[in-house]
């Protein structure tokens, strides 16, 4: 049988010992499992980032593959931790919407609560856990602990207000939902969205903060030096990006700005 897998997803950074540990009580359950590492390096406390940062990575993993996701601002408080069966591969996380995105594309099979304490570390810490709670949970998923077996099905689990993008006669409006480390400005408003909106991939016009953008172009390189125009990323949504330089920088935009697409 394949060696299973848990992916990790923090805001824990690499600076102290967070992520570490937390890998160290999945080994010690689980052994014989292949660790990755998504990022440690998310916003701290962006529940909102972490969701679409999730959503653009779990579908390229193996089926099977166990998420443990903690961006977590309430931890310690009465919000749930929880676990989830979802799109044939599993996620444990806190109760806080982190899981949004996910159980917006493919609906959940089965969310459980994680109360059953013989599936997590003897103290649990009201300040960690992601280690006495959440790492112990994937490593038992790991070693084929059924669901079930970790507490109650819950159905009123926590979402988030994720806003879908609005269509017009004339516009189809969104907002930034992500700026990456190389400045690229990332909106909600994906392909297929779009085309819908303009009957085809061309004649397009983008404004974002006062700002027009009428050039989409289909890789960075096609852009000029200084140049900002758009295009379609990896995760199929519209972004903005400048030549070799920080788009969002440039254009002065922020998390959560709003953008509009106009048919030219």
């Amino acid at each position: 049988m394949p060696r299973p897998i848990i992916a990790l997803l923090t805001d824990f950074g690499t600076r102290d010992h967070y992520s570490g540990v937390m890998k160290g009580v999945v080994l010690g359950i689980c052994p014989d499992v292949t660790l990755v590492d998504l990022s440690h390096d998310l916003p701290p406390h962006d529940v909102a980032f972490a969701a679409q940062e999730l959503a653009a990575t779990y579908k390229f993993f193996p089926v099977g593959t166990i998420f443990v996701v903690v961006v977590d601002p309430g931890v310690g408080t009465t919000r749930r931790g929880i676990a989830a069966d979802v799109a044939d591969r599993k996620f444990v996380a806190p109760d806080n919407g982190v899981l949004t995105r996910v159980f917006q594309e493919t609906a959940p099979k089965r969310v459980v609560e994680l109360s059953e304490r013989r599936y997590a570390r003897p103290t649990v810490s009201r300040t960690f856990e992601g280690r006495d709670r959440f790492a112990p949970a994937a490593a038992f998923l790991a070693k084929g602990i059924h669901l079930e077996a970790f507490g109650r099905a819950v159905t009123d689990y926590h979402l988030l207000d994720m806003q879908a993008p609005v269509t017009t006669e004339t516009t189809l409006t969104g907002r930034v939902v992500r700026i990456d480390r190389f400045g690229n400005v990332v909106t909600n408003l994906d392909r297929k969205s779009c085309e819908r909106f303009v009957g085809g991939p061309s004649g397009l016009q983008l404004t974002v903060k006062g700002k027009t953008i009428d050039r989409l172009v289909s890789t960075y390189a096609d852009l000029a030096p200084g140049e900002i125009g758009a295009l379609f990323g990896s995760t199929d949504h519209l972004e903005c990006s400048a030549a070799s330089s920080n788009a969002a920088e440039l254009l002065g935009v922020a998390v959560g700005d709003v953008v509009e697409l106009r048919r030219m």
